[in-house]
C-alpha cells in the first residue's frame, strides 16, 4: 500500500516539469534521487531555480504539504492580470505590518495574492517615488509573477514583465487625487519606518 501511495505522489510531478515552490517561485524538477537520512531512505525531487542558481531537494512525500504546486493555468494567469488592473487597496496600517502582509502573500506562492502585491505597490511615473523597502517588495512580487506567467505562456520573462506593465497602466486613476492621498500616507509611514530602522 505504501508503494502505491509513493507512486501516486511521484506521478503528480514529473522530471522536466516546471513547478512553483512557495518560498522561491518557479523552478524545474531536474531529477528524482534517493538519499539515506538517519537510516531512512528518502525519495527527493531535485528542483533547479536557474535564475537564483540554486538547487533544492524536497522529499517526494512532503511536496504538496510544503505547498509545492503545478504552474497556474491560463485562466488563473488571466485573473492575475485582471487583478493588477484593479484599484490599489492600501490599508491604513503601519508600514511594518503591511510589509509583513505583502511578504506573506509573496511567499504564499499563490499567483493571485502575488498579483495583489504588484497592484498595491505599483507606482506610475506621475506618482511619488517608493521607499527602498517598498521597492524591494514590489520587485520581488513582480519577479515571481513574471516568472510564472513566462513559464505558463511560454514567453520570455521580459515579455511577461511587459504584459504586466501594460495591464498596470490600464488600472483606474493611477496618479489620480485619491491615490495620491493614500500614497502621501504611505510615504509618511515609510519615513517613520526608515527613521526607526
Amino acid at each position: 500500500m505504501a508503494t502505491l501511495k509513493k507512486t501516486t505522489l511521484r506521478s503528480d510531478f514529473k522530471t522536466g516539469e516546471h513547478i512553483v515552490y512557495p518560498a522561491h517561485g518557479v523552478g524545474e524538477i531536474v531529477g528524482i534521487e534517493e538519499q539515506e537520512v538517519a537510516g531512512i531512505k528518502l525519495e527527493l525531487f531535485v528542483i533547479a531555480f536557474e535564475k537564483d542558481k540554486m538547487k533544492l531537494r524536497v522529499p517526494v512525500a512532503k511536496a504538496t504539504t510544503v505547498g509545492m504546486r503545478k504552474l497556474s493555468d491560463a485562466t488563473t494567469v488571466k485573473k492575475a492580470l485582471e487583478t493588477i488592473r484593479g484599484r490599489a487597496r492600501v490599508k491604513r496600517t503601519m508600514w511594518s505590518r503591511r510589509a509583513q502582509e505583502y511578504e506573506a502573500k509573496i511567499n504564499s506562492g499563490d499567483l493571485i495574492q502575488i498579483s495583489e502585491v504588484v497592484r498595491d505597490l505599483y507606482r506610475s511615473d506621475t506618482q511619488p517615488e517608493q521607499s527602498y523597502s517598498e521597492r524591494q517588495l514590489y520587485e520581488a512580487a513582480l519577479d515571481r509573477m513574471s516568472r510564472e506567467i513566462a513559464a505558463v505562456s511560454e514567453i520570455s520573462e521580459t515579455e511577461a514583465v511587459r504584459q504586466i506593465e501594460q495591464n498596470l497602466a490600464k488600472s483606474p486613476k493611477r496618479g489620480g487625487k485619491v491615490d495620491e492621498e493614500v500614497v502621501a500616507e504611505v510615504d509618511a509611514d515609510d519615513e517613520k519606518h526608515d527613521e526607526a530602522a
